[in-house]
């Protein structure tokens, strides 16, 4: 390890110097072991370790997440797959260790945002792991270690310049973090609130009663939001993320935007799509985006003539919005944070419609009486948690 490692460039091509180093002139926690990270590779790296570590400790389970442009696409713990999660996530042909399930759960909650993605790991990346990574297309990993069949594995990657990097457990950044913005030095006392199940007690709508499952998955939005670009909500069941909405200005969008997400995940379930036959050799990410389309409105551009013939061995009936609609209704037990609180009701109401029973919000809205009229509505259980999480 050393005190500083200079960069290609920054965020782009065009902005030279760059590098990272240790203000107090300590060593830098981490040690890159293959490739050449670059400035947002960095980015990456750092808030998807934080996001990871924590939802070890909260969740005492292994955890990945798949992060683009300094958000997480997906983010999981390491719980049983079902068989129909196996196969929508393309690893019902392998053997999965915990690691290898919570990393595939992580890329398949939005497999075409993940596309390119970087990786982190709460635990030592073993050869399962190393296996699943090697089939997807990513730019690199941190992780507290690596097994030496999982090195070799991963070294073999992009024609052997994949990015690995290890980083420092045991590390702990000063309380007090700075940045600078047009020359001009901003500082602040890092986000260090702890987020656990104590924050999830005040309960302030009509239904009190939030299982232990559904607390985990709150816990497991909640985390994630705390390293997403804000405002940002974040939908999660069975142990995973399954649509995050980030960045953008109004929360009413985000809640759309991930609630969209979400409605997608659990569409790739329907039996229309998982009978898809598509043509041998087929490129992942052409069949990735092929069944992005199918279940979207634009279906038809995927089965006009003359497209579908180069896609599947049989031409795919479409999913009318009436099979979609139907299908959704039985999506229940979705679990929604959110990284300040919702300012009206109809926020509530759009996350009724992907399934959402369990929300998790700062509160102090001078609508909270609005919020939680329409939680009761639908006898959705709420906590305010009383901290708020911006991220930027």
């Amino acid at each position: 390890m050393s005190n500083e490692l200079t960069l290609k460039y920054g965020c782009n091509p065009h902005q030279k110097p760059a590098k990272i180093f240790m203000k107090d002139g300590s060593q830098l926690p981490i040690q890159v072991l293959n490739g050449r990270p670059g400035y947002i590779n960095f980015l990456d790296a750092f808030n998807s370790w934080q996001l990871v570590s924590e939802l070890k400790k909260a969740t005492d389970l292994p955890a990945a997440a798949s992060f683009k442009h300094v958000s997480p696409a997906g983010a999981a713990v390491a719980v049983e797959l079902s068989e129909t999660l196996k196969k929508i996530y393309f690893v019902d042909d392998m053997e999965l260790s915990p690691l290898a399930g919570a990393y595939a759960m992580a890329r398949g909650t939005d497999r075409m945002s993940s596309y390119g993605d970087w990786i982190a790991l709460s635990d030592i990346c073993d050869k399962q792991t190393a296996e699943l990574i090697a089939r997807e297309v990513s730019d690199g990993i941190i992780a507290p270690g690596y097994s030496d069949e999982a090195l070799e594995i991963l070294k073999s990657k992009r024609k052997g310049s994949y990015n690995i990097v290890t980083m420092d457990p045991k590390y702990k950044p000063s309380p007090v973090e700075q940045k600078d913005v047009f020359g001009i030095t901003f500082e602040q006392g890092r986000n260090e609130v702890d987020l656990n199940s104590d924050m999830l007690n005040n309960i302030v709508t009509q239904n009190k009663n939030i299982p232990d499952f559904a607390k985990r998955d709150l816990l497991i939005s909640l985390i994630t939001l705390k390293y997403t670009q804000s405002n940002s909500v974040c939908y999660a069941k069975g142990g995973q993320v399954i649509g995050v909405g980030a960045g953008q200005q109004s929360r009413i969008h985000c809640t759309r935007l991930a609630g969209n997400k979400a409605d997608n995940w659990f569409l790739r379930q329907h039996p229309k799509v998982l009978s898809l036959t598509f043509k041998e050799g087929i490129r992942r990410p052409d069949r990735e985006n092929a069944i992005d389309v199918y279940i979207s409105e634009e279906y038809m551009d995927v089965l006009e003539e003359g497209t579908w013939q180069n896609l599947f061995d049989v031409k795919p009936e479409p999913l009318t919005r009436e099979e979609k609609r139907e299908w959704l209704n039985a999506l229940t037990g979705v679990s929604l944070g959110s990284d300040a609180f919702f300012p009206f009701g109809d926020n509530i109401e759009r996350a009724h419609k992907s399934g959402v029973q369990y929300i998790a919000q700062p509160g102090g809205s001078i609508r909270d009486d609005n919020v939680i009229e329409t939680c009761n509505k639908y006898d959705i259980a709420m906590a305010f948690t009383g901290y708020r999480l911006f991220h930027h």
